[in-house]
């Protein structure tokens, strides 16, 4: 594939189970960037009150969201970023950290991700904190810079739409559920 325009940076949120992982991993390697795992960031107390079944704080998501902006700092030629960015105010740092950062939101139902994270039992995040995420998530559909797209797509189709939208900004993949 081509390359993608200089200096993109591109952060894969939404809530847990939603698949920012998967997409991720498959975007940097579409896009020829490195891959930032936003959990791989969490501090150990944050880690440790996940697997307990304890929602994290905005005071818990400061110092996460901090060391992320640094991260996307640190890679002024491009980046793919996972991470919920659930928040407009967590979006606005990282975008604060990296001016034209763009951000793909996968949206989908409560049900949907409480599924898919029951499926993955090994993971940090148990199923009682998705309620938590949905009501803390503010949707960024209208937001600039902001690719919303159906999660229950397929991987190949999500990651087809995404380069095309960093490569045109047009994509032609159905980008609502």
């Amino acid at each position: 594939m081509n390359a993608p325009p200089e200096n993109t940076s591109l952060v894969v949120m939404g809530v847990a189970g939603c698949g920012k992982s998967s997409l991720g991993q498959l975007c940097a390697q579409a896009l020829g960037l490195p891959l930032l795992e936003g959990d791989d960031f969490h501090s150990a107390s944050n880690v440790a009150k996940m697997r307990s079944g304890t929602p994290l704080s905005d005071d818990d998501r400061a110092a996460w969201l901090d060391a992320l902006a640094a991260e996307l700092q640190a890679r002024p030629q491009g980046v793919v970023l996972t991470c919920s960015a659930l928040k407009r105010r967590y979006r606005d740092r990282l975008r604060a950290a990296t001016p034209g950062l763009r951000f793909v939101f996968l949206e989908l139902t409560q049900e949907q991700a409480r599924e898919r994270v029951a499926a993955r039992p090994a993971h940090l995040f148990p199923v009682s904190l998705v309620a938590s995420q949905f009501a803390t998530l503010e949707d960024p559909s209208s937001e600039p810079g902001v690719l919303p797209l159906n999660a229950s797509q397929s991987l190949q189709d999500l990651g087809a739409a995404v380069v095309r939208w960093v490569r045109t900004e047009t994509p032609s993949l159905e980008t609502r559920s």
